[in-house]
């Protein structure tokens, strides 16, 4: 088992801006202007707001790759601000759209970059470039010696994320780690991160312009003005069902009992078996399962117990006999760490209803149905319309002390 996962590797650290400010030469208005906040240890804190507000620039100015003009930062309650910005950066994860890998380097050798240079040990350093690959679900043996040139998108992006935990920082600042990627494979590292959270608890200060991202990710989530002032900082559940102002709803947008569909993973609801065979199964036995089985239907496996295709009665007889030509390829899972959303939209996708969840390493593990996600959905509306009816309830009799106080006040002048 990784280092991580047992425990062993450095916990998050509190973050501290007070203050905060950036001032460019020549621009009358500042980039930043005096932005406070806390962030907890272990937490994930996402900034969010419309283009040119300053999330970035407010993100780069905690690692100092960005000089503040003025104002601290206090990391686990040491300031910042005066050290030696080098010294700092190695302390602090980074990581950031298109991976930023070095073309030069291998797999391994960006890995082992910051590591190297905080002078670890060799043989402490090539264990854990191997445990870091791991971590993100690449198998060492096969990428070790690769070029990011001859990685995917996702892949690059995968060892991106490892080159930023590598020298086991309690940091990590995200700049739009994912916004170069296709939407499924957006989805895949978005639940990587998520399962890397729930065993690392680093403290994570992610930026996006993407508010359903936000809500997926975030533990709370800063909603930014111009200039980084913040609008709303507070739980995705708070924003979305109770938004600060006018600016914070029109950045939700419409379809906010939806969006909490973003709030539930897959693994709190029900993953129902369903039956599978291999493909090195002999043809007899999969005609066998089809025709004595309860589902008119398999899911083939391929031989590392990935999902392969899905089977049908008559897909054999049309295809007479031959596995190559029968059935219909698995074009899309989720991960237990996917959203209700992202299976909802697999599922609608998929004409039978219904999904294949897989592991860290693309093993099967069970389906997820229409039905299940359709009782979840009315279980949130349900939840959300009692809310509502409670909180019309408060303001109620909020106004009625009001008036009551009025009306005594008025008798006692």
């Amino acid at each position: 088992m990784p280092e991580a996962a047992r425990g062993t590797a450095a916990s998050g650290a509190t973050i501290e801006l007070e203050n905060l400010s950036k001032r460019y030469p020549g621009n009358p208005n500042p980039a930043v202007d005096n932005v406070s906040m806390e962030i907890r240890a272990g937490e994930t804190v996402i900034l969010v707001g419309p283009s040119g507000c300053g999330k970035s620039t407010t993100l780069r100015m905690i690692n100092r790759l960005i000089e503040p003009s003025s104002g601290r930062i206090r990391i686990n309650g040491e300031d910042v601000t005066d050290m030696d910005p080098v010294k700092l950066r190695r302390k602090i994860g980074y990581a950031i759209q298109s991976s930023g890998l070095f073309p030069h380097m291998t797999v391994a050798e960006n890995i082992a970059l910051v590591p190297k240079m905080t002078g670890w040990p060799k043989a402490k350093v090539k264990d854990r470039v191997e445990e870091m690959l791991d971590l993100v679900g690449l198998d060492p043996r096969e990428f070790h010696g690769r070029y990011p040139r001859q990685l995917s998108g996702g892949q690059q992006q995968r060892v991106g994320v490892a080159r930023a935990l590598a020298a086991d920082p309690p940091v990590l600042l995200m700049d739009e780690p994912f916004g170069a990627v296709d939407p499924i494979t957006r989805d895949h590292l978005q639940d990587e991160l998520i399962r890397l959270q729930h065993d690392l608890h680093k403290t994570i200060v992610f930026v996006t312009h993407d508010f359903d991202e936000a809500i997926k990710l975030g533990d709370r989530i800063a909603v930014l003005r111009e200039r980084s002032h913040i609008a709303q900082f507070d739980t995705p559940e708070a924003i979305l069902t109770n938004p600060a102002d006018d600016f914070v709803s029109g950045f939700v947008g419409a379809g906010a009992a939806l969006k909490r569909l973003n709030l539930t993973r897959v693994r709190e609801v029900e993953i129902a078996d369903f039956p599978t065979v291999s493909v090195d199964d002999p043809l007899q036995t999969i005609f066998n399962r089809l025709r004595g089985g309860l589902h008119n239907e398999l899911l083939m496996l391929d031989r590392r117990g990935r999902p392969y295709k899905w089977l049908r009665r008559g897909d054999l007889m049309r295809a007479k006999g031959s596995l190559a030509r029968a059935g219909h390829l698995v074009h899309d899972t989720v991960t237990r760490d996917a959203t209700l959303h992202d299976a909802l939209e697999a599922v609608l996708i998929d004409s039978a209803g219904r999904v294949a969840v897989t592991g860290r390493r693309g093993e099967y593990i069970g389906v997820v149905d229409m039905e299940t996600l359709l009782n979840s959905v009315h279980e949130m509306l349900e939840a959300d319309r009692l809310t509502a009816v409670e909180h019309r309830h408060d303001l109620e009799e909020l106004r009625h002390h009001r008036t009551e106080a009025e009306l005594e006040g008025g008798a006692g002048g």
